[in-house]
């Protein structure tokens, strides 16, 4: 259940753009988009469900649809390490969280292009062209997600996972459901975003240790290091280029 859930969370936003991009209105076109996205699912007896029940399913999965996409994608990565690096500036608000966000989404989106992009050959051209059912569309939008995070997968997490569900070893990284696969790769990435957020506060700690010492040996006790020290990592951080580092770097992580 959980793996077609995953499945289903990967390519529902990818199979709800062939039915917007006919530009139809009215409920004959949102009955029919429904239809064949829930064309596998029938009431009792073999009937289709209602339109309303359809409604009501689709809004209810896409209340875990952004949770579920933000997890199988890079964007946990992305904006781990960015919170990072603000607070190993020591700026509490700048950037605001919303950049931050907004900056995540969009090198996601750079990252993810290449997935996208067979997301739309192997599933949503086709199923837009009618050659393929919803249920199909959806597996192969979901195997190219797989794919993508099975890469960035540590095999320790993998392992680590599998020995708690009791699912023993995996003939091929194909055979990895998602169940397992999901939280290996969370935690994967939150172990990547600790590692290089390590990386990026050392050149920051050994300013503060620096400005701490002066300020110590001219006895000015009362000085905050951090209100010194602050004008020389921006300093340092813009002489490098440092934004221009730090996306390329998680960008190229990514392979």
């Amino acid at each position: 259940m959980i793996a077609r859930l995953a499945k289903f969370a990967a390519g529902i936003a990818a199979l709800a753009y062939p039915a917007l991009a006919r530009a139809q209105t009215g409920e004959a076109a949102i009955s029919g988009a429904l239809d064949r996205a829930f064309g596998q699912m029938a009431g009792a007896g073999g009937e289709p469900l209602s339109l309303s029940l359809q409604l009501l399913l689709v809004m209810g999965l896409l209340t875990i649809l952004p949770a579920l996409l933000l997890m199988m994608t890079s964007f946990t990565r992305i904006i781990v390490v960015l919170a990072i690096l603000r607070q190993a500036l020591g700026l509490q608000q700048s950037p605001p969280n919303q950049v931050l966000i907004g900056i995540s989404l969009f090198l996601s989106l750079f990252i993810m292009a290449p997935t996208l992009e067979r997301v739309n050959e192997a599933a949503i051209a086709p199923y837009s062209s009618g050659e393929i059912g919803a249920e199909v569309a959806i597996e192969r939008a979901g195997d190219q997600f797989h794919t993508f995070m099975i890469r960035q997968t540590r095999e320790y997490d993998l392992e680590m996972f599998s020995d708690i569900a009791g699912a023993g070893q995996f003939a091929s990284p194909q055979d990895v459901p998602f169940s397992i696969l999901l939280p290996a790769f969370v935690t994967s990435e939150l172990k990547t975003a600790f590692q290089i957020g390590f990386m990026l506060f050392l050149p920051f700690l050994v300013i503060d240790l620096v400005v701490s010492s002066v300020l110590m040996s001219l006895g000015m006790m009362m000085m905050s290091p951090m209100i010194v020290s602050l004008p020389f990592k921006l300093l340092l951080f813009v002489l490098v280029d440092g934004w221009a580092l730090l996306m390329g770097s998680l960008a190229s992580s990514f392979g």
